[in-house]
């Protein structure tokens, strides 16, 4: 499954991942998780907001156990973040029939759609519909670079637009899901674990600053008569790094646009976009805050008009305690077939800095997620990775809690 999955959507040249929504490479991956589904005998659908599921077992049943990821990328991300969690997902399957067990609850694999947010700007674009966290009207104003709307996007990949919105109804049949994902830092790593479950997910959002100044020639206009965004810019950059130090937590600009972006001209527009992540929610508000006070004071400083806007946000997700600590007595009981160290201990369980799918699902269905360690700690890059040996364990882990939660 791996070989077979890794060259769709690969850049030649920078060996990263550009499967962005709504694309022939998206498209691809989606055709490739119907294949996989449809060999082992599944009923494949595509619900109204474009998230795939493939079924064993009746859908409307009730009280399904669901489980999977997402295979889009952020630019030129890695092999692991998302699709780890897909191919592990059919692997557990094939992991619980050799194993002959019965299924007393139905189970589902699923691909969400555009998990990372990186052609529209709005991550979990599909689950926050299917969770009614993104409204249909918000949805239909997500415009990529190249001013093509969500619905166009969609309508040329061959799906309705027409039919987006919440999804209470198959959210309702959902009785677990739980979601396995390469861990994005290296706390398995450094404690020497192959898995680790997760406690929660720390609060986090994305901010557009827009730095308004005046284009001029580069080369005939005095460094005293400039109004330079750039400038302001780049003290806020540094002052990002600052606030972040001294809280504790994490805020990255990693997305910029200048206008006119001539290497002879003083931009009139520097738009960038912070990303900021904190344990807690007040030290969240703390970080973003200082960052707006130092940009507000550098730009009325060098006379440069700012705008800030929050484009998306997440609060602190604590996965349902009850669900958390089934799996890892599932986990410490089976010993995780002896892949998972079986040493009687506890499986450790860690909180993220990351986003995903599970978090978003959270507040309308039970939700856990299992962690893959990750030897370097690196992701949205194509040096993430995780060794085959660690991986096989993930299945071993899904396949245990699978089977603990829907299987006799």
């Amino acid at each position: 499954m791996w070989r077979e999955l890794a060259p769709l959507g690969r850049h030649r040249d920078s060996g990263g991942y550009r499967r962005y929504a709504w694309t022939s490479a998206d498209t691809d991956c989606r055709a490739w998780f119907r294949t996989q589904a449809e060999a082992r005998g599944l009923v494949v659908e595509t619900d109204r907001n474009g998230n795939q599921w493939a079924w064993l077992g009746d859908p409307l049943a009730g009280n399904a156990v669901v489980t999977g990821s997402h295979l889009d990328s952020v630019p030129d991300g890695g092999a692991f973040d998302g699709p780890l969690g897909v191919v592990s997902s059919f692997a557990a399957l094939d992991e619980l029939r050799r194993r002959g067990v019965e299924f007393t609850r139905p189970l589902a694999l699923t691909n969400f759609g555009d998990e990372e947010g990186a052609r529209f700007g709005l991550a979990c674009v599909g689950s926050r519909l299917a969770a009614g966290q993104l409204t249909v009207e918000a949805a239909r104003r997500l415009r990529d670079q190249d001013g093509v709307t969500l619905p166009q996007a969609m309508e040329a990949a061959g799906y309705d637009p027409d039919a987006i919105g919440p999804d209470p109804e198959r959210l309702a049949r959902v009785g677990a899901f739980v979601e396995l994902h390469v861990e994005q830092g290296r706390a398995l790593d450094l404690g020497g674990d192959p898995v680790g479950i997760a406690s929660a997910i720390w609060p986090h959002g994305r901010w557009r600053f827009d730095f308004r100044g005046e284009a001029n020639h580069a080369g005939t206009t005095r460094l005293a008569d400039r109004r330079d965004p750039m400038l302001t810019y780049a003290e806020t950059v540094l002052a990002a790094r600052r606030e972040a130090e001294l809280a504790g937590a994490l805020a990255t600009f990693g997305k910029i646009a200048v206008e006119p972006n001539g290497v002879n001209a003083i931009p009139s527009l520097v738009r960038g976009w912070l990303d900021s992540r904190a344990a807690d929610q007040d030290t969240l508000d703390t970080v973003v805050a200082g960052i707006e006070a130092a940009a507000r004071e550098h730009a009325e400083r060098a006379g440069i008009d700012l705008d800030v806007v929050r484009e998306s946000f997440t609060p602190v997700v604590e996965f349902q305690h009850a669900l958390r600590d089934e799996l890892g007595a599932i986990l410490k009981a089976s010993g995780t077939r002896d892949t998972v160290r079986s040493t009687g201990r506890d499986i450790p369980v860690l909180g993220t800095g990351a986003g995903h799918d599970a978090g978003i699902l959270s507040a309308s269905v039970p939700t856990a997620m299992l962690f893959v360690r990750n030897p370097t700690g690196i992701s949205h890059s194509p040096a993430e990775h995780a060794a085959e040996d660690d991986c096989v364990a993930g299945v071993i882990a899904l396949a245990d809690v699978l089977e603990g939660l829907a299987c006799r």
